[in-house]
């Protein structure tokens, strides 16, 4: 009976070490033929996410599933904060997206283990102990900038009077006023915090610099991405891209999500 015992105890045990062998390969083999179905997208400041929508639209017609985090844009960690909590939500690998001071928030957040690759749009892209504000002034601002000093709170804002011909020149007048409109501010101690983590040192990154950015000189986002060794692609329009041209910028999310699929 002992003997009996024992031989249904090796057995059972041979069973679960099948199993689990079985389960083990299972997922690795589907981790190695999965496609990267899900895109999140960080703001940045100035310009909320509903600036997206074009991007989204064409995203979502290509069968992609896009989260757009509204971002507090109160502090680097806040906004970190933020974007974990939509990358903690979803099902499957994410290529994380980030416009100007959401490059910054990408860098950061971009470690999240879901994160498969990056896509900086005019983004910054800080190393290690570096801050938005080191690389903003890395190069001769345009005449066109209108980012205001920070006032007596410490809080930064854009000159409506610049805004237009500053932020989005290939926009319309009508668009650019109701841009000003909810454009709100950012305390300028968030563009002095220091970044503790560099994820583009670590995922595949791209990144789109466009030659007509006023706001952030196109000197300094290609330097960043020379840095890093991004995939860059160089695009015509304004620093919100994204809203002038969105096939263009949904096609640069899909490389990057095609060259992560397996």
């Amino acid at each position: 009976m002992k003997k009996e015992k024992l031989t249904k105890r090796a057995v059972s045990l041979t069973f679960l070490l099948l199993l689990a062998c079985a389960m083990m390969f299972t997922t690795r083999a589907y981790a190695q033929t999965s496609v990267v179905k899900n895109i999140v997208i960080v703001h940045g400041a100035f310009a909320d996410a509903s600036g997206w929508q074009g991007v989204y639209k064409e995203l979502t017609r290509a069968g992609y599933n896009v989260t757009l985090v509204q971002n507090p844009c109160t502090s680097l960690q806040a906004d970190v904060d933020a974007t974990n909590f939509a990358l903690d939500k979803i099902d499957g690998p994410v290529v994380l997206i980030g416009h100007s001071w959401g490059g910054t928030v990408i860098t950061q957040a971009g470690v999240h283990p879901k994160v498969v690759a990056l896509v900086y749009v005019n983004g910054f892209q800080p190393e290690v102990g570096e801050t938005t504000a080191q690389l903003a002034s890395s190069a001769p601002a345009k005449p066109e900038n209108g980012l205001l000093p920070p006032d007596e709170k410490g809080n930064v804002y854009y000159d409506r009077a610049k805004f237009h011909a500053g932020f989005c020149v290939d926009l319309s007048q009508e668009t650019a006023d109701f841009m000003y409109a909810s454009s709100g501010f950012i305390p300028a101690a968030a563009f002095g915090t220091p970044v503790t983590e560099a994820a583009w040192k670590t995922r595949p990154t791209f990144g789109i610099s466009s030659d007509g950015d006023k706001s952030i000189n196109p000197e300094i986002t290609m330097n960043m991405y020379q840095r890093s060794k991004s995939v860059i692609t160089r695009l015509k329009g304004s620093h919100v891209v994204f809203m002038s041209h969105p096939a263009e910028v949904a096609a640069v999310v899909i490389a990057a999500a095609n060259k992560v699929s397996r």
